[in-house]
């Protein structure tokens, strides 16, 4: 993506636009009341809006007011009972411990009741200092409260004047995700392609895109007024989703298990570059309709990617015509699968581009009983945080984790006597996750950027002495914060220092060494903290639970390839049962993407089995990318191919990826493999038309029923052959994983 659609999409995306919200939300009831001489109280009021907006996370808009609320109430118990132990010192190290706690476990609940936790644990830290007593707490309280209903009506005023805003959004981001996934598949035809490399960035991408695509299903289908498609808006925002996602099923596709091959079979030619740049136009095509969708304009669709489709085309029939030779047919015949398949996902983003005009009549897309089978409701009940409050459960342990790490730095704080010592706390609940990877990975961007940020905070105070123009790049330093802190944490943090230092110098007029000084040293000693806390304090490491989603993952690829085969065994299946197939399919390999690449920020001593893993997510991907293939064909050729030679061949594969699965679930001992299916009678067919296709070559026939056939058996037999294969490749590592513990 060039630097211009870089910022484009920046700027239409609800990074920038919540960021703008928030800095408005916080930044206008201290001006408004520092107007009428009451600075103190405005603050407190900016300080309830910035607590609140913490919470106003992407979702449907229901979730987000109940999620304010619900902060706001955590806020005031939390403030007014931290102020008025704040003056006990000891009563105030075991409510930071219990609140640390009881607000780490309710994470338990989903993400947004982790950000409800995380603001109240920060309203916490923040009223340290702030002692008070009777009527003192109460008003205090009613200025946080304040401030939580402003923002909380600011929010909901803003969406009901946009109440697609956010979906848009949320759905062109998903669009920008999936096109950097294409771009990274066009790098499997670079002439000297690093294709471990290219497989880890697809493993990091895919999780991705996952998550970017959960968040448009949450905001979709648990939105009432979308599901039950009360207008053409919402109807179309459906279509563009679906349509998104059978794209991104047909950029998974795979035509061949070895691309070294491909290269070796057309080196000396253009034709693997071409195909190259011919990906990377259909990721810059993707990538100008997300602009456009987040935007909510019209794209402008042009003929460049179908002129460009149209002379490789040329290309290819005459490299084919003057090239091929029977010894090279079967790469030509995987070619030209491949070159339909880009035509196809071209033709997808041509209903994209219709479909952004808004103007498209779109029937009933699916029924509200039929949405919920595609969301996972968040169970709320008490069982459930009683059920976590073990060793087993990650909560318990990060809950666990922070509750003492944050003691150790209150302790710290108190023998300390290090100035504004609640940046201590502060950094330690900011950085701490409940991944090792994670809490290193914010432990360095907090530490980097607050070096940064300072070092940009220095020189803007040493040069600007004008109260009006620093207001203003507060403002600015603001918008970056609160822009990019759910995007790139580091730069977050490096627009986040400087703006905390402005504020200390325009507000209070506190001298900028002391502050710098205080910053400098409370982060380091909170990160010092949370480090030592992440290594020590009840670890849980990624290699534990990686079994389980390996298994997960190929428990979800056997379903889906039992629905995928259908048309090959004469069945039907219903369109919703393989969309819910293939969603649970591309959810539990985005669930394993990501425990594997977070896997491989832990500890090296922890990286046990890390070649068998890395082999299992690879042959995982090669198998829902392969699966994908076969459903593809058997939207295409399933006529020429219904035969009963092929159930063999499925039941090898369905028992044997079963019998992977339990191995890797510790349900069973390691077996025998299934009976291997005869491939005889599949492999005669294919013979007797390649056979027939050679002396066709010979007598000078190109455009024949044969070639067609050929096409359409050849085409499906290699796909379950290599499915076969993956599989057989799944249940040695299975039993290798298994033997090594």
């Amino acid at each position: 993506m060039d630097y211009l659609k870089k910022y484009k999409s920046f700027l239409y995306s609800y990074y920038l636009s919540s960021g703008v919200r928030i800095t408005a939300g916080v930044v206008l009831p201290a001006l408004i009341f520092s107007y009428f001489d009451m600075l103190s109280q405005g603050v407190a009021v900016s300080l309830g809006a910035m607590c609140v907006s913490g919470t106003d996370n992407p979702g449907p808009i229901h979730h987000r007011r109940n999620g304010m609320l619900i902060c706001l109430l955590f806020l005031i118990i939390v403030a007014s009972l931290t102020s008025l132990a704040a003056a006990y010192p000891v009563l105030l190290g075991i409510l930071i411990t219990g609140f640390c706690f009881v607000l780490s476990m309710i994470g338990v609940y989903g993400a947004r009741a982790i950000a409800i936790g995380v603001n109240a644990l920060l309203i916490m830290v923040l009223q340290m200092s702030h002692p008070g007593h009777g009527r003192e707490v109460i008003i205090q309280a009613a200025y946080i409260l304040l401030g939580g209903l402003w923002y909380t009506g600011l929010s909901l005023l803003l969406h009901k004047f946009a109440p697609y805003r956010l979906g848009q959004q949320a759905l062109g981001e998903c669009m920008a995700a999936t096109a950097n996934y294409i771009r990274i598949r066009a790098q499997f035809y670079d002439t000297n392609a690093d294709f471990d490399k290219i497989y880890r960035q697809m493993i990091e991408q895919q999780a991705i895109v996952h998550t970017e695509q959960e968040l448009v299903r949450e905001l979709f289908y648990k939105s009432r007024d979308i599901v039950k498609e009360t207008t053409n808006t919402g109807r179309t925002l459906l279509m563009l989703f679906r349509t998104l996602v059978d794209l991104f099923e047909q950029i998974m596709t795979s035509y061949h298990d070895d691309y070294k091959d491909l290269h070796a079979a057309f080196d000396g030619t253009e034709l693997m570059t071409r195909y190259r740049q011919l990906i990377m136009q259909l990721a810059a095509e993707l990538d100008d309709i997300s602009i456009a969708v987040k935007s909510g304009r019209r794209s402008r669709e042009t003929t460049a990617l179908a002129d460009a489709i149209k002379e490789t085309r040329r290309y290819y029939i005459e490299l084919r015509n003057t090239k091929r030779t029977p010894e090279t047919l079967e790469y030509y015949i995987t070619m030209r699968n491949i070159l339909s398949n880009i035509e196809d996902i071209a033709d997808r983003m041509h209903t994209l581009h219709l479909y952004t005009t808004y103007q498209q009549k779109v029937g009933k897309v699916n029924t509200p009983d039929e949405y919920e089978k595609f969301i996972n409701r968040q169970n709320f009940s008490f069982k459930t945080l009683i059920d976590n409050l073990s060793m087993q459960s990650n909560y318990f342990r990060h809950a666990l984790r922070v509750s003492l790490a944050t003691l150790a730095g209150y302790i710290a704080s108190l023998f300390l006597h290090v100035g504004h010592s609640y940046w201590i706390l502060l950094t330690i609940i900011v950085i701490l996750k409940p991944q090792y990877s994670l809490t290193k990975k914010r432990n360095f961007e907090r530490l980097f950027g607050t070096i940064a940020g300072a070092t940009i905070g220095l020189v803007i105070l040493y040069f600007i002495k004008d109260r009006t123009v620093l207001f203003g790049i507060m403002l600015v330093l603001m918008l970056g914060t609160y822009s990019l802190l759910r995007t790139n944490y580091m730069f977050a943090v490096i627009f986040m220092t400087p703006y905390v230092l402005l504020i200390f110098q325009l507000l209070y007029d506190i001298p900028l060494k002391n502050v710098l000084t205080d910053r400098l040293i409370d982060t380091t000693i909170g990160s010092v903290i949370a480090f030592i806390a992440n290594l020590l304090i009840v670890p849980l490491w990624e290699r534990s639970q990686i079994s389980s989603l390996i298994a997960t993952a190929i428990e979800k690829n056997t379903a889906w390839f039992k629905t995928a085969i259908n048309n090959f065994m004469g069945k039907q299946v219903t369109p919703i049962e393989y969309r819910i197939s293939r969603k649970e399919a591309f959810v539990a390999l985005g669930n394993l993407s990501d425990a594997f690449t977070r896997m491989l920020g832990d500890p090296k001593w922890q990286q046990k089995n890390i070649n068998i893993i890395h082999q299992f997510v690879v042959y995982n991907h090669l198998l829902t990318s392969h699966i994908a293939t076969l459903s593809h064909f058997g939207q295409q050729f399933a006529v020429a191919n219904v035969t009963k030679d092929f159930v063999p061949v499925t039941n090898y594969i369905e028992a044997e990826l079963c019998a992977s699965s339990a191995i890797l679930r510790g349900e069973t001992t390691p077996a025998e493999s299934a009976r291997a299916p005869q491939w005889q009678m599949i492999d005669k067919r294919v013979t007797n038309l390649m056979m027939s296709r050679h002396k066709e070559l010979h007598q000078g026939l190109t455009d024949t029923e044969t070639r067609k056939l050929l096409l359409e058996v050849k085409s499906v037999t290699d796909e379950f052959r290599i499915i076969h294969d993956v599989t057989a490749d799944i249940k040695k590592a299975s039993l290798q994983l298994a033997a090594a513990g």
